[in-house]
């Protein structure tokens, strides 16, 4: 286990709640534990696990999936995007960059870039799968990873966090209207349904619900208000290896193996693809 991961989790401990008893965590050695005497083991990864009881019925991603995603982050490709959910979490003055968390941060790529632009700020990188808990121990020296379930949810104490990231990931917006502080924002990147298009019918991707942006307002708009919505669109300039990590990092990757489909093969050698995302950003209703 790096320094570097259990310093993260010592400098975010005071932002966490017990998931038992909802009490305040604080590190002690390699362990979180709270005042009632709940405590739980930072594991040999870097990461600590706050699920408890049944198993959870969220299966998150699996380890090809984040490796994919990975490498297809690496090449910059969805630079644009991140760049675009930084300045929507910090803000212009950088003012909003205290405590962070990325709910299914998988890579911890979002938050990283978040961080990278808030030299002050703490991250917690929060997801339900552990190959990217493992993973988000190591992306940024300033980001402690989590194992948790959002749906049960968000094990952070009320009014503690200045901003809550969430990348094409599922939300629960309730917890995260409870955890965020009075001028705290919740930034949501989704897939319009121009995202990828030109690959979704050759090869059977998963499609976008052209929908979409007006079901995230209604479940969010009891408890947010929208502040800022930006519509990010590019062309990528992908090669067959970059068009199989993009399709084996997203929920097309649960249906089939991509990498060894012969569609695959039957595309151009290199492709234009278009990256459609909307950051919207909210701020709790009060």
């Amino acid at each position: 286990m790096s320094p570097a991961s259990l310093s993260a989790l010592a400098d975010v401990a005071g932002l966490l709640a017990c998931p038992e008893c909802r009490v305040g965590l604080e590190a002690t050695d390699r362990a979180l534990r709270c005042g009632r005497g709940h405590s739980f083991d930072i594991a040999k990864q870097g990461y600590v696990s706050l699920l408890t009881g049944a198993s959870t019925k969220m299966t998150g991603d699996t380890a090809a999936m984040l490796d994919a995603r990975a490498a297809f982050q690496g090449e910059g490709h969805f630079a644009p995007i991140a760049d675009a959910v930084a300045a929507a979490v910090v803000g212009p003055a950088g003012d909003r960059g205290a405590n962070l968390l990325e709910v299914g941060a998988g890579t911890g790529y979002y938050l990283a870039t978040t961080l990278d632009a808030a030299p002050q700020a703490r991250g917690i990188a929060l997801d339900v799968a552990k190959p990217a808990a493992r993973r988000c121990a190591r992306t940024h020296p300033r980001a402690a990873a989590v194992l948790a379930d959002a749906w049960r949810g968000l094990p952070v104490r009320d009014g503690a966090l200045a901003g809550v990231l969430s990348v094409f990931a599922p939300r629960n917006p309730a917890e995260v209207a409870r955890v965020l502080d009075a001028d705290g924002r919740f930034v949501v990147a989704a897939p319009t349904a121009r995202h990828l298009a030109e690959l979704i019918d050759p090869l059977g991707m998963v499609t976008v619900d052209p929908d979409k942006d007006r079901r995230i307002t209604e479940a969010m708009s009891g408890l947010f208000e929208v502040v800022d919505r930006v519509v990010v669109e590019y062309p990528m300039k992908l090669d067959r290896a970059a068009v199989a990590q993009v399709v084996g990092m997203g929920p097309s990757a649960h249906h089939a193996e991509q990498a060894r489909d012969p569609r695959l093969a039957a595309l151009p050698e290199s492709m234009e693809v278009g990256a459609s995302v909307t950051v919207s950003t909210y701020r709790p209703r009060r």
